[in-house]
């Protein structure tokens, strides 16, 4: 095996696993918690919003 042979199998390995993490990121089933996961950031805006409405400055 000489090293053309072995980088181009290194490629389609590479290529195959980058298709492989293409295919979880955008599958349906992991949607709602992609979501959920991109929405936690305000989760504790939220909270501490509706806590200072009750508070006069």
């Amino acid at each position: 095996m000489d090293i053309g042979t072995i980088h181009s199998i290194w490629t389609i390995v590479l290529f195959a696993s980058f298709i492989g993490i293409v295919w979880w990121a955008y599958g349906k089933s992991r949607k709602a918690r992609f979501d959920e996961a991109a929405n936690l950031i305000f989760a504790d805006e939220q909270k501490t919003s509706s806590e200072d409405q009750g508070v006069t400055k």
